[in-house]
This record gives structure tokens, sequence and C-alpha cells, in this order.
């Protein structure tokens, strides 16, 4: 069995030139073997790219917190090239959306962010909330770079009850400063489909299932895990129904309207200026400082080289001194930089270079 899964993961990336795999939910392999399959696939997949003579990638999805998954072998670790960082993403999904359920219980401060910002993991060995223990581990050593950052994936959107995306309860002006924030994090970035443009389009949970059985126990099962006081179980889409499907499409034409337009062109300057600054692309944990104020002002800003990350996460105005020379190099709209001072708008974001003096104390506005 071990030999059959080697080799189905070797198939697709050399016959069909995938560039990687992402391996699903790796914190529910039992393994006690004294090599662990996922020791093995790297071993194979390294030997794999030096026939080659190009890099092939092993990314797991882990909620672990642990850092030997992403550890070299020759340091004691497993050796996958990276993992998702889902508390990256509870920490900025907490705090744009305010959402506190299930595991967003553990989240929603705004030091969870900064702490994700600096160290990756915001739980590496202290209690959680939700899971009624202490967990995960500090990264240590591990660079940032081996942590993929993500405002949604394909599981935080499809596995909500209608299979709405974020996009959908958030302001353009909140969705723009989630995307910079991904995109000038220490991390990999990855995107979802549609997520540059805000496709309207959700992304439910479909199936196509032969098993009458079985088709029915997700169905069921589905409509018991989501179904709210005062919702009728039928609200649920039916996984196995082809409109379930059909409703995920993207709709490619939305990209030319407007309101879609204006947060395309926001992630290609993003995108770009990410190309052109190669301090936006080091994976040296950047210096970060969490502000809340008690007139409700609720600001951080990180550094990354010469440049200077500053988001607004509150629902009023900032008022930043800054030093002179400051330039803006990108910015929401109504962001404005003066001689002596940053504003921002609410949810709103400014992307500097400086000389490397941090921010003052806000002013009111």
């Amino acid at each position: 069995m071990r030999r059959f899964f080697c080799d189905n993961a070797l198939y697709w990336l050399e016959c069909f030139h995938f560039d990687g795999l992402r391996l699903d939910a790796v914190h529910a392999f039992l393994d006690r073997s004294a090599q662990s399959f996922l020791e093995q696939l790297v071993q194979e997949v390294g030997a794999l790219e030096r026939r080659l003579g190009r890099p092939k990638l092993l990314i797991a999805e882990s909620d672990l917190n642990d850092p030997r998954l992403i550890r070299e072998q020759a340091a004691g670790g497993i050796g996958l090239h990276a993992q998702w960082s889902d508390d990256f993403h509870h920490s900025l999904h907490a705090l744009l959306t305010g959402e506190r359920a299930g595991y967003y219980a553990d989240f929603g401060q705004l030091e969870d962010l900064a702490c994700a910002l600096r160290q990756g993991f915001v739980y590496a060995g202290r209690y959680s909330e939700y899971r009624g223990r202490s967990h995960g581990r500090p990264l240590s050593e591990v660079p940032l770079e081996r942590l993929l950052g993500y405002l949604q994936n394909h599981d935080q959107i499809g596995n909500r009850a209608l299979g709405d995306r974020i996009g959908q309860s958030l302001s353009v002006e909140q969705l723009e400063l989630g995307a910079a924030l991904v995109l000038c994090a220490p991390f990999v970035p990855m995107l979802f489909q549609g997520e540059e443009w805000n496709a309207s389009t959700p992304f439910r949970y479909f199936t196509d299932h032969q098993d009458v059985g079985l088709a029915a126990a997700v169905r069921e099962g589905r409509r018991r895990e989501f179904a709210a006081p005062g919702q009728a179980p039928e609200a649920v889409p039916d996984p196995q129904a082809p409109a379930t499907f059909d409703a995920s499409r993207l709709d490619w034409a939305e990209q030319s309207l407007p309101e879609h337009r204006r947060v395309l062109d926001w992630y290609r300057a993003l995108v770009r200026l990410r190309r052109r600054e190669p301090a936006l692309r080091s994976s040296d944990a950047p210096l970060v400082e969490a502000v809340e104020t008690a007139g409700g002002q609720r600001w951080l800003q990180f550094r990354r080289g010469s440049l200077l990350v500053v988001a607004n996460l509150s629902v009023v105005a900032v008022r930043l001194p800054v030093v002179r020379g400051a330039s803006l190099l990108l910015g929401s709209e109504g962001a404005r930089l003066t001689e002596r001072e940053l504003g921002l708008p609410a949810w709103g974001v400014g992307i500097l270079r400086t000389d490397g003096s941090s921010l003052a104390e806000p002013g009111g506005e």
C-alpha cells in the first residue's frame, strides 16, 4: 500500500508534469513506522527532482503546528517543503469578519495577527480554549517561507454551509486590506480561484458519490452539521445535486464590472510590488507592532527591509506621524501621505518606503 501511494505521487509529478502536491490532513496520518510514509515520500520525490533536474514540491495541510513536518530531514524533521498556515488565516479572518464560532474562538485579538506575522504559529505551546489544551510548538529555526499564507482557500469556503466567500461579508476596503497583508507577509502567498477579482459565485461542497447510501449519509451529515436554529435543513445545499456544482462555477465576465475590476487592479498592483521589491519576498521575520487605543483605533505595522506596511483594522480613520522623506508606494483609496503624516481611512492600508523608522502613536480624526 505504501508503494502504491508513493508511485501514485511520482506519477502525477512526472507524467502529468505537476509542480507539486498538497497533502491533505497529514495530522490524521497514524504512522508509527521507523521511517514514516511522509519521510519516504520526501526522499523519493527528491530522487525524482534530481533525475528530472527541476524542483517538485510537497506541501502539507496540518493543524498540529509541529515544525518537524517542514524541518529538513538532516535536522531531524520530515522534510516537507511547506505547510499551510491556518493560524495566520484564522487571525486575519477573525479580525476582518468578527466571526468567533468554532476554531475562530481562539482568535480575534490584534496581537494574534501580530504574533502570526512575527513567528508563524500563534499557538506554539499556548493554551487553546477551542481544543481545551495547550497546542503547538515554536517554529524556531524553520524559515517563515516554509508557511503558506492566505485569506481564503477551498476548505475555508467549501466547509461553510452555503460555500460563501469572504468577500460576501466584507467591504471592498476590508478585502483589499486582507489581500495586502497576505501579499506583504513573510509567507508564500496563496490565492484561491476568483479571489483576485472578488468573485461573487460561491464554492459549495459538491460530491459525485455513486454509492446511494454514502451519498445520503453525506447529505444528512452536512445538514446536521450546519443547520442553524430556525433554519430548515433543506437550506443547506445538497452536495449531490448538479445545481450545487453549477452554482460554484466562476463567472469570468465579472472581471469587467467596475466593482470587481477595482479588486483585480488592487491584486495586480500588489503582485507587481511584490515582484519589484525583494524585501517582500524575504523570509526574514518582520518587526511588528500592534496598537489599540481607548478611542477604538486599532492598527498594525510591520517592516520588510526598507518597506513599512501599515494597516488600520478599525472602523475609524487614523492619522500617524511619519518621518521626513517617506514615500507611499501603494495605498488604499483615501490613504494620504504628507511630509509629516500618514492618513488611513477605516480599514485602510499603506505600504511605504522609509529610512527604517517606525510610525508614532495615532491621532484622532
